[in-house]
């Protein structure tokens, strides 16, 4: 374990049991019909696998998109991109973006206008870490896992530099 990240902010059975109740209530929002999950890459590969699996329906599809606008830093550039598009066509589809974390808003900002311009049936918002005290960019987000404090923290898909995504687990990283 690494010494850095030692303080679990949130656990591996917490997490689990908000991914149950979130699918519950995102299942009773959209009752039928296909509903695309819509991935943040990297970070919200672990989530979004596990809120697909908790999904009961069978018309669940998984498309993953790659957003930078961190680097290998600990704050936002402000500098957004498209790393890696859809392979689809959203256009009358029902869109649920996954993400694991939302702080500043910068990210999810652009990304809802970008997806919204594609005439999508409904697009929300669905992030396992919400830090609402960071937001400089208002994003409405419709199922929000857990909120945080103004921490730095990584696990559950959430990295620094890439390190530590694999923890099953939300740690607070020791910056000092």
């Amino acid at each position: 374990m690494p010494s850095e990240a030692e303080r679990v902010l949130i656990s591996a059975e917490q997490i689990q049991n908000r991914v149950r109740e979130l699918a519950e209530q995102i299942e009773a929002d959209y009752p039928e019909g296909p509903l695309y999950l819509v991935s943040v890459l990297k970070g919200a590969f672990i989530f979004v696998a596990d809120l697909a699996r908790a999904l009961k329906r069978h018309s669940v599809r998984i498309e993953f998109m790659g957003i930078s606008s961190y680097g290998s830093q600990k704050s936002t550039s402000g500098q957004v991109k498209v790393t890696r598009d859809l392979d689809v066509n959203i256009e009358g589809q029902n869109i649920l973006i996954v993400e694991d974390i939302i702080d500043s808003g910068v990210t999810l900002s652009y990304l809802t206008r970008l997806l919204q311009q594609r005439r999508p049936k409904s697009l929300e918002i669905a992030t396992l870490l919400d830090k609402p005290e960071r937001r400089i960019q208002p994003v409405h987000v419709k199922y929000v896992g857990f909120q945080i404090p103004d921490e730095f923290v990584v696990g559950y898909g959430l990295d620094y530099a890439e390190d530590y995504r694999n923890l099953s687990d939300v740690r607070v990283l020791n910056t000092s």
